[in-house]
């Protein structure tokens, strides 16, 4: 039997400052070591300051992951030597006197499955490390503190997960959680990592570190399951030790032994106090929380009657619902929707692309009320959608200036129908014997008038002009 469990770090991007001092959290915007002060470089004598508000934030996460929060939170220090820690030491959360990390044991369900949340603790990210050189004999390290004191949440799971595709669609369900609480956007580089633990057959664990993507934890975890399993067969003695995972020759690759928790000789950090967190403030915090995606998905379907699939992938991303939110009435919801995962989510496909689109929700709004009112066709409105985009200009000026306005005069209508009847007698035999066949007539009106044709009148002339 497999068993998999899992330590997520997840950067808490939307916050200001970092954990224990004033620099700024977002450090990608800086060149390499400008975005540090001497509290996350390490200096000698200086202090930490906790940051309030990553409390708060670390503290939702653990509510929406249904985990306990406890009265007093503690912090520690994780003391190991790494070019990256400034300090040699890293503070962060460790449960020896009782439950003092920010969320207790909790659950999240994949499917019909349920995984068991260990505990989430609130911690620093450490510095980044550069790797230069064009082979292992001239390369060389650098160094990058930039990232040093980032907040970081981990997360860490029971070893709940039975295959690697459970564990991707966890971490699919865990980023599409973050987004929606607003505490963090999991997409940026380096946001939200993974480290998996994998047993076979009862033997031990071996931790695979250094994975940049969901993608490639999956991958990882084929690889350790098809490795141990092999050695299982041959009665080799499956060794506990901490392993990375090689990006270009796809394998895992044996790095150390795994570490225990006496290694990292923890004890209390004696620069900040026990954290007591009132329960006004837990009630204040869970009020504010937005709507849980599973209710948005189940409002969208029952209110608005939108097709499941459509709900579950609007209510998954939160940039899109947002968009929704703003841009539908009762009447047009549907219309709103079908835009936005059937031609927007597949145009505004990458960060870049959102920041330079010219769309706003009114936008939205005028086009499929134009959809529904019969002023353009579905097929129109995607080439105004594309123009939209690129100017921002509205949507009447728009049907106007490319004329995609819908050919609804009648006797237009009739003249174009009348000749493609001539021209296609064949086809308009077989539509008399199957009328669902007329749909190839009607697909060569739409031709015809660049997809500008009224629909349901061109159908209805069609079959008075054809007689069925």
């Amino acid at each position: 039997m497999t068993k998999i469990g899992l330590e997520i770090h997840c950067q808490l991007t939307n916050l200001e400052s970092k954990l224990f001092c004033s620099c700024k959290a977002n450090y990608r915007e800086f060149e390499p070591n400008e975005n540090i002060c001497p509290v996350c470089a390490g200096m000698p004598g200086s202090l930490p300051r906790l940051n309030q508000e990553a409390v708060k934030k670390a503290t939702m996460i653990a509510m929406a992951l249904n985990c306990s929060t406890p009265e007093k939170i503690a912090f520690f220090r994780k003391n190991y030597f790494y070019p990256d820690l400034p300090k040699n030491f890293q503070i962060t959360q460790l449960n020896i006197y009782g439950d003092t990390s920010v969320g207790g044991s909790g659950t999240i369900s994949v499917g019909d499955k349920k995984i068991r949340i260990t505990r989430i603790q609130l911690e620093e990210d450490p510095g980044r490390l550069i790797y230069e050189g064009s082979s292992s004999k001239n390369q060389i390290t650098l160094v990058d503190y930039n990232r040093a004191g980032t907040p970081l949440v981990e997360i860490v799971t029971e070893p709940d997960f039975e295959t690697p595709k459970e564990v991707r669609d966890f971490l699919n369900i865990l980023s599409d959680l973050l987004k929606n609480l607003g505490v963090a956007d999991p997409s940026l580089e380096g946001a939200m990592r993974a480290d998996a633990n994998v047993s076979t057959r009862g033997g031990n664990k071996v931790e695979i570190k250094n994975i940049g993507s969901f993608h490639d934890l999956e991958k990882a975890a084929h690889f350790e399951i098809t490795r141990q399993e092999s050695l299982h067969d041959r009665d080799i003695p499956i060794v506990q030790e901490t392993r990375h995972w090689d990006d270009r020759r796809k394998i895992t690759v044996s790095s150390r032994s795994k570490e225990e928790d006496l290694d990292y000789r923890y004890f209390l950090e004696g620069d900040i106090p026990w954290v007591k967190i009132n329960p006004e403030i837990r009630t204040e915090l869970k009020s504010k929380m937005p709507e849980s995606i599973s209710s948005k998905k189940e409002r969208y379907v029952s209110k608005y009657q939108i097709p499941e699939q459509v709900a579950d992938v609007l209510s998954s991303d939160k940039f899109y619902s947002d968009l929704f939110e703003e841009a539908h009435t009762e009447s047009n919801a549907k219309e709103v929707a079908n835009i936005i995962t059937t031609e927007l989510m597949g145009l505004e496909d990458t960060r870049e692309k959102r920041e330079a689109s010219k769309l706003s929700a009114t936008h939205l709004k005028d086009l499929s009320d134009a959809i529904q009112t019969g002023k353009v066709s579905r097929n129109s409105s995607k080439n105004a959608l594309h123009e939209i985009l690129k100017t921002g200009k509205s949507v009447s000026q728009i049907i106007s200036e490319l004329d995609l306005g819908n050919v609804s005069d009648e006797s237009e209508l009739l003249t174009i129908i009348d000749k493609i009847i001539s021209d296609e007698s064949q086809a308009v035999e077989q539509a008399k014997s199957n009328p669902q066949t007329i749909n190839f007539l009607v697909g060569k009106v739409m031709q015809a008038t660049k997809g500008k044709a009224d629909p349901t009148l061109t159908l209805n002339l069609l079959k008075k002009q054809i007689g069925i």
